[in-house]
């Protein structure tokens, strides 16, 4: 139990509430216990990221830079992205050299699961890639389409025509 208004188990243990006698969380890589909010937020571990997985990348966007060239954009889901990779976009199978790997305009030596990164890639024009596509690694169990899959779809409400190729953003 916490309040904002009278600071009650924010920072400090509070004396309103000696009923309280804190909380305890049990885990396999270490135990946590404690009575405040600030404890409580230091005591919840930051998830895993899957590096040891293949390279998946969805594509949000792809970008035409003047001077650089072609720049696919997205979130790396799980794998490693570094620059001289060659990657394979799925479904398309066109397979490319990245050359550069930028988050919030630096320069970046490998991009990890959790990054929102743009790529600069050899000899691909913006019109052979689209938002879905899916970026992996070349060479470490690459990506590759799927003819067929299964899926449960329930559209609550929708104003428009939902058909092959549609993009809800």
């Amino acid at each position: 139990p916490i309040s904002g208004w009278h600071g009650d188990n924010m920072l400090e243990a509070s004396s309103n509430m000696p009923w309280f006698k804190g909380w305890k969380v049990e885990r396999k890589d270490g135990n946590a216990d404690g009575k405040t909010l600030i404890e409580a937020l230091d005591a919840i571990l930051p998830p895993s990221r899957p590096t040891d997985k293949p390279l998946r990348l969805p594509l949000q966007d792809v970008y035409k830079i003047g001077g650089i060239g072609t720049v696919p954009v997205g979130r790396v889901e799980t794998g490693v992205l570094k620059p001289g990779t060659v990657v394979v976009f799925a479904p398309a199978n066109i397979t490319t050299e990245v050359k550069s790997v930028e988050m919030h305009h630096e320069a970046l030596v490998e991009a990890v699961p959790g990054d929102n990164v743009g790529f600069n890639v050899k000899n691909v024009s913006v019109k052979e890639l689209r938002r879905g596509y899916v970026a992996g690694d070349s060479k470490a169990s690459p990506p590759k389409g799927a003819a067929d899959f299964t899926a449960q779809v329930i559209v609550l409400n929708h104003p428009g025509q939902i058909s092959n190729g549609y993009t809800p953003v």
